[in-house]
Parts: C-alpha cells; structure tokens; sequence
C-alpha cells in the first residue's frame, strides 16, 4: 500500500529546525520589546496550541489574551504580594539571590495570556477520562507547551508566572467559577535568548542527567 499523503518523512533541515525550538525555548521574563505582537502571529500561535493532542478529543482549554495595562496592574499586584510570601521559604545568600530574580514581566510583555482548563468540556463521560479525572489538566498543559514552542519558532519570548494566587487571579478575570486558571504567561518580542534557562545559568538549579531519571521496566531499575 503507498503511504498517506501525511506520512511524508520530515526532512533533515526540518527535523534539526524542531529540535532547535526545543533546545532553545526559554522562560522569559525581561528584555521584551515594545514592538506589538500582531493578531496575525498571535493567532499561528493559539492555532498551534489548539492543535494539541488531549484525552477524549475534549480540548479543555481557553485563551484569554490580555493588552489592557489596567488588567495587568490587578494581576501585577497579586504577584507582589504572593512573591513576598514566597521569598520566606529562604534565608542568607539564597534569599538575596531571589530577591534579585526578575520573575514576571507582566507589565513588560505586550501580551499576556491566561490559559485554563474547563472540566466540564466534552460532557460527563469524556472517553479516556474515567479513571484519571486530572487528564483535562494533563491535556491543557499540552497545548501550552505548543504555544511555547510556537512562539519561539516566530522569535516570541514566553514567560510562565506562576507565583500568583488562582483564587485572586479568576477573580479579576471573571473566570467561571467550575474554570481552573492552568498558566498565566507573559508574550513579547525579546531582544535576546539566553543560551541556557536563567535559573541553571545562576547555579540555582542544574539540569539533571538523562540517565539518572531513565528506569527500565520498573521504578529504579537501570
């Protein structure tokens, strides 16, 4: 039988280009540009996450795309005040390095955006979904990382906020109440993308060892 017209191998120059995207997709939180992000581009890169895979085909996901300064200064205050409680998990030299994080641009970023998961999508029975009821917010993770990875190919940066309070955050948003806000996520042409993640790039953290998280068969097994 000839193969499906969509079954047409990626070429070397393709596959390089979407491993490139991988290897270089940051969190960004500062250097972004006030050049505006087009509704053209924007809308490539909703479609790209709107594209992802989810259980039962329920695609639980919502994108509320926010411009408005006044939007992002009520969102920008609950970030404040959860950063500071936050910054009480560390003392000494760490928590003076946390203080000097840039953790959020959400005034910064031309775009913020919202995405959220709704339970309720695709009825009662969703099909795969009758076990593991957590799958709707599995799947609404899916496609923010496609938005990721999209918006990297078009030379957008991303940044996850994710020191905020949901409680607060719908609130402001007059999100449903049955809604979860799944990521708040600051968009924008940056002037640069670091080489590595910032916090590796700082000795917060390293990235682990493939071969230290790769079992076989069974948990621990090498």
């Amino acid at each position: 039988m000839p193969p499906m017209p969509n079954a047409k191998p990626f070429s070397s120059k393709e596959k390089k280009a979407f491993y490139r995207a991988i290897y270089e997709r940051r969190d960004i939180r500062r250097e972004f540009l006030s050049k505006n992000v087009g509704q053209r581009v924007l809308r490539k890169i909703l479609k790209a996450a709107h594209h992802a895979g989810s259980v039962g085909f329920m695609q639980p996901w919502n994108f509320i795309v926010i411009r408005d300064p006044s939007v992002k200064q009520k969102i920008k205050k609950i970030f404040l005040n959860e950063n500071i409680k936050a910054s009480k998990n560390y003392s000494g030299k760490k928590k003076e390095k946390y203080h000097g994080f840039k953790l959020e641009g959400i005034m910064e970023s031309p775009v913020n955006i919202c995405v959220t998961c709704d339970p309720r999508r695709g009825g009662p029975h969703v099909l795969g979904r009758n076990t593991i009821k957590e799958t709707d917010i599995f799947s609404t993770c899916c496609a923010i990382q496609n938005l990721w990875l999209a918006a990297r190919v078009e030379n957008i940066g991303v940044g996850w906020v994710s020191i905020l309070d949901n409680r607060l955050l719908k609130k402001a948003l007059n999100i449903p109440k049955h809604v979860y806000p799944i990521a708040y996520l600051c968009m924008g042409y940056v002037s640069n993308f670091d080489n590595k993640p910032m916090l590796q790039k700082v000795g917060w953290r390293q990235r682990m060892p493939l071969e230290s998280l790769v079992f076989s068969n069974t948990w621990a097994q090498r």
